[in-house]
């Protein structure tokens, strides 16, 4: 009887241990500050000086990205390029359905999550083009707002190099999606 006893108090323990990840977290930490002789608030106060610097520095760029995205939506841009790819897009099997969300998930994260959504509720999420979507979604970053907060927060301007291997290794993302699903799961 002990030992199960202890087994579920151990279950009890473990089932609940993210609980108390972040207080012991913060505990680790002053103890290792206090035993190192380290003033922890003093040191916390100057980090948090430093991240309001580099929010402060990469608004001026954020801004810019967000105001590009609302022009990009809002003029229909984003419809024309998808007219104009589609016939080349079928040949690699990418769903038309699937077309805006490549096109839209470099440059807007939360826009890519409502048009998944949308895509979910008129398809399924055990259709093809659900399954293909979702795959997209995980394997596709946010390249645009990436480079952004990465590079505005050291203020490097020449990206071209890291741009495009970035948006090759999107298509690369979205064409593998496509494929895979179409492998694992068929038309």
């Amino acid at each position: 009887m002990g030992i199960l006893a202890l087994l579920r108090g151990l279950i009890i323990i473990f089932n609940n241990f993210s609980d108390y990840t972040v207080p012991l977290i913060f505990v680790v930490i002053l103890t290792a500050g206090i035993m190192k002789r380290v003033k922890v608030y003093d040191v916390f106060v100057d980090s948090a000086k430093e991240g309001i610097n580099t929010i402060v520095k990469i608004i001026p760029s954020l801004v810019g990205l967000m105001v590009a995205i609302g022009v990009f939506r809002a003029s229909g841009a984003l419809d024309l390029i998808i007219c104009v790819t589609k016939p080349i897009t079928s040949i690699f099997g990418i769903p038309s359905e699937a077309l805006p969300l490549a096109f839209l998930r470099p440059i807007s994260g939360s826009a890519s999550l409502a048009l998944v959504s949308d895509l979910m509720k008129n398809y399924g999420a055990d259709s093809f083009i659900g399954r293909v979507v979702s795959t997209m979604m995980g394997s596709t970053e946010t390249i645009f707002y990436t480079l952004t907060v990465y590079y505005g927060s050291v203020g490097i301007k020449n990206i071209r190099h890291t741009l495009v291997a970035a948006l090759l290794a999107e298509a690369t993302s979205v064409l593998v999606s496509v494929w895979v699903c179409a492998f694992f799961f068929g038309r």
